[in-house]
């Protein structure tokens, strides 16, 4: 406790009839200009002493007229009592002081509440001893009142959300900065992330700092945690083309397309390697996905069956370049063959007996829709038919007979120089009624007529066709008349009936 020094004056009337005579009330403070020092809301106190001198002690004499020129206080006397008043937040103790004697100091302890003001704390008398007397106040203790500094204690910071262990890619919590403070409360925020990532995995620390409003900063908090990725990626394949032909079998390059894919993992390092497969049977690729973790997946495209090369194709037997009608072998056969994924079909088409240019196709088809083919060409020889023979003329010439007369219609058949006998050569004979020509058209009379049946025939003496045509008996009336035989080979003569 500091004490200081101050006079306190109190001033009372007891009996107005007495000689009125002054008493000091004086407190051991030895300087007038040394006020008390508080601190507003502190516990510590700070004490001045007060004392009651007696009339005589100051060198005597009656101060205002006191009529006790001793101490006011006589041995028995009730107890003078000073309230003590202070200024405004100040408490003394005690309050009320209770002076028993005088030239005795006693002790008065002031403390400051937070509401607390500076000012001066004086005293003003309650009661006085029942032996009256008169008192004059000298107290006054200045107080000076300060703020006290605020109390600032050491946050404290913790990492959150994260522990030194390992972490899935992807599932790594978010980490987070828990602040405790006394003075300024309970924060979070978010920890500063240090060791970079490669790939999203790889060791990472999570680091907490914090310094407080009053300048005080929390011990540094730091986790290590490690981001790994188990987790396999995938591989998938595209073809092209898509699909086989029938059977299974390609006919051209088929391509291998790998895709791969690691989700939220590290991502992929390499994927593949993409493949091109060429001819053969029952082939396999295989592609490997490798995400930057080393975690791998593969992918397996087995039995592509490649057939790039066309059969072989011909057709079996000979097979010569001309024929004459009717002599034309039948159809030959396809002759092919294909030594990776087989024959699937050989065909020959094009084939006809029928007279003319002609072009034979054999297409050979493998397995994989290869196709190949081969052409054999030839030609169908028309016959050679000589007639009509007399008596029928031919050419310009019109051959004048007699209506309802019989003319022999005589010809041969030849297959290049093989004269042909058998009636079946023959396809038909055609009557066609025609205008007659004009007057000046040459004429030949037929000179002879026959008789009997009309039926084909061949005549063997003759050594030719005879066709007995009984003509109409239509006189004036003209008519054209031919033989076609099978190949389609004609011939005709022109008639006017008389």
């Amino acid at each position: 406790m500091t004490t200081a020094g101050a006079l306190l004056t109190i001033a009372a009337v007891f009996g107005s009839s007495l000689v009125a005579h002054a008493d000091t009330i004086a407190d051991s403070i030895e300087a007038t200009d040394a006020p008390l020092t508080l601190v507003a809301g502190s516990s510590a106190t700070q004490s001045a002493q007060i004392r009651l001198i007696g009339n005589s002690a100051g060198g005597g004499g009656g101060m205002g007229g006191d009529p006790d020129s001793g101490c006011n206080i006589d041995s028995g006397d009730a107890p003078l009592k000073l309230d003590i008043v202070t200024p405004a937040g100040i408490t003394a103790n005690p309050d009320p002081l209770e002076i028993t004697d005088c030239g005795v100091d006693f002790t008065v302890t002031f403390s400051a509440a937070s509401n607390a003001v500076s000012g001066n704390a004086t005293a003003t008398i309650i009661s006085g001893p029942a032996g009256g007397g008169l008192y004059h106040n000298l107290v006054s203790i200045p107080i000076v009142v300060t703020q006290s500094q605020p109390t600032n204690t050491k946050p404290t910071v913790v990492v959150q959300g994260v522990s030194a262990q390992e972490y899935e890619i992807g599932s790594v919590p978010a980490a987070t900065c828990a602040v405790t403070d006394a003075e300024d409360g309970p924060s979070s925020f978010p920890a500063t992330l240090s060791n970079t990532l490669v790939h999203g995995i790889g060791t990472q620390t999570a680091t907490c700092d914090y310094t407080d409003l009053g300048g005080l900063a929390a011990d540094t908090a730091s986790v290590t945690y490690t981001v790994v990725d188990t987790g396999a990626p995938t591989i998938g394949h595209v073809l092209d083309p898509a699909a086989a032909n029938a059977n299974g079998w390609y006919k051209t390059p088929v391509s291998v397309t790998f895709s791969c894919d690691d989700g939220t993992g590290s991502g992929i390092q390499s994927c593949g390697p993409n493949a091109v497969v060429l001819e053969g049977a029952n082939q396999t690729v295989t592609g490997t996905a490798v995400d930057w973790a080393g975690n791998t997946a593969t992918d397996t495209v087995s039995g592509l069956n490649v057939d790039l090369t066309k059969p072989q194709v011909g057709f079996a037997g000979g097979f010569g370049s001309s024929y004459y009608f009717g002599q034309v072998p039948a159809v030959p056969a396809c002759d092919g063959s294909d030594a990776l994924s087989g024959l699937a079909s050989c065909v020959v088409t094009g084939y006809s007996p029928a007279v003319g240019s002609h072009t034979l196709t054999a297409t050979a088809t493998d397995r994989a829709g290869n196709v190949a083919t081969a052409e054999l060409s030839y030609t169908v020889l028309s016959w050679t038919l000589a007639g009509f023979t007399a008596p029928v003329d031919m050419g310009r010439t019109w051959n004048t007979v007699k209506g309802g007369s019989t003319v022999p219609l005589k010809f041969e058949v030849f297959a290049g120089a093989t004269e042909l006998t058998d009636t079946a050569v023959v396809d038909r004979f055609t009557a066609t009624p025609t205008l007659c020509p004009g007057a000046d058209a040459l004429t030949d009379a037929i000179e002879f007529t026959t008789t009997g049946g009309t039926a084909l025939r061949y005549d063997a003496t003759g050594g030719q066709f005879v066709q007995n045509w009984a003509t109409p008996k239509k006189p004036g009336a003209c008519y054209l008349v031919t033989m076609t035989t099978k190949d389609g080979s004609s011939i005709t003569a022109g008639f006017m009936l008389k």
